[in-house]
């Protein structure tokens, strides 16, 4: 029996909320916190069990530090803002609670995201006798976790790896996003980078496309090549891999909305002068977009995620591809949420389990390679995440 604390009240929170409650014997007490409580009531109005709620700045320290020496919970599940990471990691030092999130630190005034900020607290956790587990969302997390299990039950070595993210979902929207907007624009707007040959490879964004023909019906997709995080952690952990890319699909409306806003520099982070008030152009952007929370009752579809790995088994050449296929209304009937959320907050539930049951546990800094995958591919079978394993005869990407 274990009391959590889950930190964020957006839709990733309420899709965590929802599946832990779920799971009495591991979650014996819950609490959602967020500076704004109304949310947090308003996800566990939604809930067949009672669960506390609880007002908390996420960047003040102090005060997050005093709510969980008050509380005294087992874990700290992460699912607040990037920009907020290492707050929440010191309050949990402070007060001796294990941590959990689902995507690693971003400076608030730099579009750049990378480990070393949270890596460099390997030290300070492991003296501390407590754990910290990062990424535990589906890219990074589950992802990762595929690698593991395809070096663990399918190749000896692994010489290629392809992340490719499709949602062919629809939503309804001229433009919408699916997380948050200003940390999706962000990391889409970002130049893409990708691992050749024992270095980072740089261009400029969007400007890769390839096209996959996805399985369960959904078809070719055009994919483009992105820089995201969880490559830098498995290429860290998998050096005999040569080349590690990652792909997300998007579609032609989507991509010239946002051509037209940057071009007019509303998806800038450079704050301008308006009225004699600062404004940040992308805050003000992510102001007047819809909630990604308000599309869940609109999108119909699926979405897909896989890693395709290339490598050798038993001096044999193989290409093995791991996916998992998720339906929005599914998830929306289940938890009142879309499957973008469904499929970070499902695993960010499992990673807290793993940790709570035991199955991994150690104290230090570590990403979900750095583990035995078997247990937490099991759960993602049985809690709504199920995985398919196929043997391909090519990528279907460019070489």
């Amino acid at each position: 029996m274990s009391k959590v604390i889950i930190i964020g009240a957006g839709g990733v929170g309420g899709v965590v909320t929802h599946k832990c409650a779920q799971l009495v014997d591991v979650f014996d007490e819950i609490i959602l916190a967020s500076r704004t409580e109304s949310k947090c009531q308003a996800i566990a109005a939604q809930l067949k069990r009672p669960i506390r709620t609880a007002q908390v700045d996420a960047d003040n320290v102090p005060e997050l530090t005093a709510l969980l020496q008050a509380e005294k919970p087992d874990l700290v599940i992460n699912v607040a803002l990037p920009y907020q990471d290492l707050h929440i990691m010191d309050a949990c030092l402070n007060a001796g609670v294990d941590y959990l999130d689902t995507a690693n630190y971003e400076p608030p005034e730099i579009a750049k995201f990378e480990y070393s900020w949270q890596w460099a607290y390997q030290e300070k956790f492991q003296k501390a006798g407590l754990m910290a587990l990062l990424g535990s969302g589906f890219d990074p997390g589950v992802t990762n976790v595929y690698t593991a299990y395809i070096k663990k039950h399918y190749l000896d070595e692994i010489h290629e790896l392809d992340i490719i993210d499709c949602n062919a979902g629809d939503h309804g929207k001229p433009f919408a996003t699916n997380f948050n907007p200003e940390i999706n624009i962000r990391e889409i707007t970002a130049k893409g980078r990708y691992w050749q040959n024992g270095q980072w490879v740089e261009v400029d964004a969007m400007s890769i496309k390839d096209s996959y023909d996805f399985p369960a019906g959904i078809g070719p997709k055009d994919i483009y090549l992105l820089y995201h995080e969880e490559l830098e952690s498995i290429v860290k952990h998998y050096p005999e891999i040569k080349r590690a890319r990652f792909w997300m699909t998007f579609g032609q409306s989507y991509l010239k909305h946002l051509e037209v806003l940057q071009n007019i520099g509303m998806t800038s982070i450079e704050p301008v002068m308006y009225n004699g008030v600062e404004v940040i152009p992308l805050q003000f952007l992510k102001a007047v977009l819809p909630d990604p929370s308000s599309l869940g009752p609109l999108t119909k579809g699926k979405t897909c995620i896989g890693c395709v790995a290339k490598g050798l088994k038993d001096g044999v050449e193989k290409i093995i591809y791991i996916y998992n296929i998720c339906d929005h209304q599914e998830c929306y009937a289940e938890v009142q949420s879309q499957a973008i959320s469904y499929t970070t907050g499902v695993p960010a539930m499992i990673g807290a389990k793993m940790m709570l049951e035991g199955h991994w546990k150690k104290p230090g800094v570590w990403n979900m390679e750095q583990f035995d995958p078997d247990p937490f591919m099991a759960d993602l079978n049985r809690y709504g995440l199920p995985w398919e394993v196929v043997e391909l005869n090519n990528t279907g990407l460019a070489s």
